[in-house]
């Protein structure tokens, strides 16, 4: 299960500098991102330090694998009682893999029209200018030595880091 930490910069340079300090206190620079308003970030953010999915198409993708699944499997056993239907236990599992990729693909095409998370839980700090930096890591005591490391640097602020659903 991952952690996350957020923090909230005034500018890019500081948000850079925070970055720095959280991979030199052991967080791995792909679990680090920087995220702002898209004029900040193409001006002034280089790409390796920019958020990987600034859409939510994996999470979408996924949810709708489970309820897709999920779907095709109710409905493949309700037909299997129905006697006039007459459908066999392994058309049971042919409705999962049918209602479970239909469901991922329609759930990721939704998925690509919608923001991050991150996005999504700190759109008023990104609008208004803000410079995010997000630290993930499986480790919390690793996170937590990044995250005192971060918050030496003046001018940073953490933030709160909102909970999410189950597939997320």
């Amino acid at each position: 299960m991952k952690h996350r930490r957020v923090f909230s910069a005034p500018s890019v340079a500081v948000a850079e500098a925070a970055l720095r300090r959280a991979v030199d206190a052991g967080i791995h620079p792909d679990h680090a991102a920087l995220v702002g308003r898209s004029d900040i970030e193409v001006q002034h953010v280089p790409d390796r330090e920019k958020e990987a999915a600034p859409i939510d198409f994996k999470a979408a993708a996924l949810r709708g694998l489970v309820g897709g699944g999920v779907l095709g499997l109710l409905l493949g056993g309700a037909a299997m009682l129905v006697p006039a239907v007459g459908i066999h236990p392994a058309g049971v599992a042919v409705c999962v893999v049918i209602g479970g990729c239909v469901g991922m693909w329609a759930a990721s095409l939704a998925g690509s029209a919608v923001p991050s998370e991150v996005r999504r839980d700190y759109e008023a700090q990104i609008d208004a200018g803000q410079i995010l930096l997000v630290i993930d890591d499986p480790d919390e005591a690793t996170l937590d030595r990044a995250a005192a490391a971060v918050l030496a640097i003046a001018g940073l602020h953490p933030l709160q880091v909102l909970p999410h659903g189950l597939l997320q």
